[in-house]
């Protein structure tokens, strides 16, 4: 007996994207929608070897649907996600609407699947920021080691992150610099091509940005609120991975050694660090794949316990879909939700 799972925003980059990987990963769905605002109805998107139509969001009805992969953006699911929640689907939400409301659990399926049981009370779940999603898998296992106290990171932000019109805009803006024509910056505050830009969502009043905050605050309610945790989010021009540089320090001792060998183990971590030429990863190799890869693990000598590492995922996946139809996966899992339609 299989679920109903509607997918919303099923035309954008992530919306895409959970199709590929309910399909790939055999998720236990009787029938999958794609759905999204009027102006993509009609548009055809494929599961598998299925071509399916989107519908309207606005006209749809919920009531016999299991579980809702939104990933329309935040104004949308503020205004749509407690609505499907009431017809009795559970919503995963992808943006970031409801992280940081405390009757929403936020998961990370590796890191903290045992509060996905909190999702009763509006029938929502969230899934954290891609740039988060990746640093909690790789700080769990050493935080159960030695228990972090300060984390610095520094990410690269690959422009999938922003969009599809940022990937676009990569695209031409490279391409305009070969051909000598006019290179147009609409998504971008500054040209995203052959360059970085430090500055990722909008500038708070204490000079960090979102994005920045975001990963602070959504590591406290993952991980755990005594961390602290500082971090610079950078737009570079790669299309999808995000990369990020590690700070970490530590109440207790911790080797790179130990470090290396307890991340080998650690689900959804894949180490690759041979200390040669070519032997981490990055972002090229990482996309498409599943894993949060582990590289350039070193101690600090700055600080008493201290290790500094690379890590590297596919922001679209695990930092948004995967991640989402993982969460889906434990709710079947853990036996807290069932089908309502009853195998005849």
């Amino acid at each position: 007996m299989g679920y109903k799972v509607a997918v919303v925003g099923a035309t954008g980059n992530v919306g895409r994207e959970m199709l590929n990987i309910l399909d790939e990963r055999k998720f236990p769905a009787d029938e999958v929608v794609a759905l999204a605002s009027r102006r993509s109805v009609g548009v055809e998107v494929s599961y598998g070897d299925h071509t399916l139509k989107v519908k309207a969001l606005e006209h749809y009805d919920f009531s016999d649907v299991d579980i809702c992969l939104m990933s329309a953006g935040g104004s949308v699911s503020k205004e749509w996600s407690p609505k499907i929640g009431a017809a009795g689907a559970v919503v995963i939400d992808n943006s970031s609407a409801w992280r940081m409301d405390p009757d929403v659990p936020l998961i990370v399926p590796e890191v903290n699947a045992a509060a996905t049981e909190g999702f009763k009370k509006k029938n929502i779940i969230a899934n954290p920021n891609c740039s988060t999603a990746q640093l909690v898998v790789a700080l769990k296992p050493l935080h159960d080691k030695a228990t972090i106290k300060r984390v610095v990171v520094s990410t690269y932000q690959s422009v999938s992150g922003a969009g599809k019109d940022a990937m676009d805009e990569l695209f031409s803006q490279t391409k305009a610099v070969y051909t000598n024509d006019e290179l147009i910056a609409k998504k971008f505050p500054k040209r995203i091509a052959f360059n970085v830009i430090p500055h990722i969502d909008v500038f708070m009043e204490d000079g960090y940005t979102k994005e920045e905050w975001k990963m602070m605050a959504e590591t406290k309610k993952i991980l755990d609120p005594k961390i602290k945790l500082s971090a610079t989010c950078v737009r570079v021009p790669v299309f999808v991975g995000h990369s990020e540089a590690v700070n970490i320090e530590f109440e207790n001792p911790i080797t790179a050694d130990e470090a290396r060998d307890i991340l080998r183990k650690a689900p959804g971590c894949l180490v690759i660090d041979k200390q040669e030429p070519g032997g981490y990863a990055t972002p090229y190799e990482a996309a498409g794949e599943d894993a949060t890869y582990i590289s350039r693990i070193r101690e600090d000598a700055t600080v008493e316990n201290g290790l500094v590492l690379w890590c590297v995922s596919d922001n679209l996946r695990k930092g948004a879909a995967l991640n989402a139809i993982q969460i889906a996966e434990v709710l079947i899992n853990r036996k807290l939700i069932s089908a309502k339609k009853k195998a005849a």
